[in-house]
């Protein structure tokens, strides 16, 4: 356990309403997406699923930090898992961290761990099953982001089901996070909590399976891809030498668009089973859902696109798809006619297999 702080060091945190604001600052500078996302919540939930973000976000950090080793990232994130549970105070592990960051990393995601001991507080204002749940995430996307590091490379995945395990790590995880503070909000759902779980794991596959297929060139610039090698190689694509032009590339591509629709579809699901009368938690969800499928239509409709900014959404799609699921949040019927119409092309693709999720 923590020694108990001297009356200087508790002088000088900063009051809990400063934390807040914080928070609230930096989910904007870090992520467009979630800053429209996160406040669709109803307030107890905005609070801590903002919070949540922000830890996921320093562990990210942690994990694509280049001028860590791969025992100082190790060492750091299970610093900041030890932090995270109340057992190491966060300023000296954020003391210690900002020392190493490089240049390259972008100036908010500096500022974001050296306010660390900001985001602690909010943190371990929460109830105990929301501490959980949040610690929880943490410990298992930090374990599982290390192990894929030690593989991280220009090659790509072996295979399907590593991918699986990757996007399990670094997003279904989470997906599993943020269905448990639902069910502590909502007593109806927590009765479909095994089912939500289930469908979670899907929720978050698919959006990272997006951001996956939409980063390709971009990450391939920084040596890294997370494309199964599997999937091309049946097409005669060696990802160790791909380039956007290559012939067969495209077969791949759609293959890959078609296990994340059906993903997508899963998705879907789980914000259907979420009751009407919770609209804050369905927004939330839905329009990291929209945005998802606006994107991967774009993919299917140009898999040999050459940079990730050819197949972006613009700013009025989002808006858009915003304005549209608020006036169909709360009609199961609306919504599956809406995204019926918004995947018809894509669930026409084969899929031509299925993993399980873990």
């Amino acid at each position: 356990m923590l020694n108990s702080p001297s009356q200087n060091a508790i002088d000088s945190l900063p009051s809990f309403d400063e934390c807040i604001a914080f928070q609230g600052r930096f989910l904007a500078e870090v992520s467009r997406t979630f800053a429209l996302t996160i406040p669709q919540l109803p307030p107890p939930l905005y609070l801590a699923v903002g919070n949540a973000y922000l830890l996921c976000r320093i562990a990210d950090t942690i994990e694509d930090e280049q001028s860590l080793t791969f025992q100082q990232k190790e060492m750091y994130a299970e610093w900041f898992c030890e932090v995270v549970k109340g057992e190491k105070e966060a300023e000296e592990f954020a003391s210690g961290l900002v020392s190493k960051i490089s240049p390259a990393t972008l100036e908010a995601e500096k500022e974001l761990i050296a306010n660390t001991e900001q985001v602690i507080q909010i943190t371990h204002s929460f109830p105990p099953q929301q501490r959980q749940a949040l610690e929880r995430c943490v410990a298992i996307m930090t374990k599982g982001m290390g192990k894929f590091q030690k593989v991280a490379g220009p090659t790509g995945l072996k295979d399907i089901s590593e991918l699986d395990q990757y996007c399990y790590y670094v997003a279904g995880v989470v997906g599993e996070m943020l269905t448990e503070l639902f069910c502590l909000h909502c007593p109806e759902l927590a009765a479909k909590k095994d089912e939500m779980f289930a469908l979670a794991i899907n929720f978050g596959q698919g959006l990272q399976m997006t951001n996956i297929i939409k980063d390709t060139w971009d990450d391939l610039q920084r040596d890294v891809c997370w494309l199964p090698r599997d999937v091309f190689l049946r097409h005669g694509v060696d990802l160790a030498s791909v380039h956007p032009t290559q012939a067969n590339l495209r077969a791949g591509m759609l293959e890959l668009v078609a296990l994340t629709s059906h993903h997508l579809d899963g998705a879907l699901k789980y914000v259907l089973h979420i009751p009407p009368s919770e609209k804050g938690i369905r927004l939330h969800c839905l329009s990291a859902l929209g945005m998802a499928v606006l994107t991967i239509r774009k993919i299917h409709a140009n898999p040999a696109f050459i940079n990730g900014n050819d197949v972006k959404i613009s700013r009025r799609s989002v808006r858009s798809i915003m304005f549209i699921t608020n006036l169909l949040a709360g009609s199961n019927t609306g919504l599956k006619i809406l995204f019926a119409i918004l995947m018809r092309d894509l669930r026409k693709l084969e899929v031509p297999y299925l993993v399980n999720h873990r």
